[in-house]
């Protein structure tokens, strides 16, 4: 039997890669990504040019991403039998040879794998790669520490309504916001309501080709994907020299 090898990609520029990853990718025979029907998919954008010549490449096509809200019965039940799917065609092929599964940033940081990763447990030998996540390219990209001292950070998807992100904001130092695109007026909103909207830098396609850094107060909704990622940075205790008169 093989293993079934989820290989974290970095937060996005092939360099940033772990070596372990590259040569798991390298050597792989079965290639297996997320991507939306009809997109190349973000993860085998990354890792163009890094396959290897005999590698079978396995598209998994989401049923549904935005098209219905995330807490509809319908939408669980969809994504629900496409990862039971999934689960089975990948250890039906990892009883041969390895499978390696392609995930953005790290495995086990929203990443989609975890779904899988619930169902093949005691069904075949797994592997799990970290990587980078997308947020520390994210915040590294603003040029500007999103942490000092004693800061909290706080990680928040901008799919929770607008009055909980607007209390976690406000009780948080330093935050990541994920998952904008639609929800970004939900988003001014609370942080406006937390009275941190000047402070927000926005992040669009981090370490990538393409990459941009701006104020969120500059942007507009045009320029707000998804996988955009909104950074606050902290402000705390810092050693300093004192001053004397």
């Amino acid at each position: 039997m093989g293993r079934i090898i989820c290989a974290g990609l970095g937060p996005g520029a092939q360099d940033l890669m772990s070596l372990r990853s590259a040569r798991a990718i390298g050597n792989a025979r079965q290639i297996a990504y997320f991507r939306k029907p009809g997109r190349k998919g973000m993860a085998r954008m990354i890792v163009e040019g890094m396959l290897h010549p005999e590698a079978a490449e396995h598209a998994m096509e989401y049923p549904v991403t935005t098209e219905l809200p995330f807490a509809s019965p319908e939408y669980r039940a969809l994504l629900a039998d496409f990862y039971d799917l999934w689960a089975d065609r990948l250890a039906a092929l990892a009883a041969a040879q390895d499978v390696v599964v392609l995930c953005e940033g790290d495995p086990f940081f929203y990443g989609s794998f975890m779904h899988l990763h619930a169902r093949l447990q005691d069904r075949v030998p797994i592997e799990i790669i970290p990587g980078i996540t997308g947020m520390s390219g994210c915040w590294t990209a603003t040029g500007l520490p999103v942490t000092w001292g004693d800061d909290v950070l706080t990680v928040l998807p901008a799919t929770l309504p607008e009055a909980e992100l607007a209390r976690r904001l406000a009780d948080s130092d330093a935050a990541v916001i994920m998952k904008i695109g639609r929800n970004l007026p939900r988003l001014r909103a609370a942080l406006s309501r937390a009275g941190r909207l000047e402070d927000a830098w926005l992040c669009i396609k981090g370490t990538m080709e393409g990459q941009r850094v701006l104020p969120l107060t500059e942007a507009g909704p045009e320029e707000c994907p998804y996988f955009a990622t909104v950074i606050l940075h902290g402000n705390g205790r810092r050693p300093m020299r004192e001053v004397r008169s």
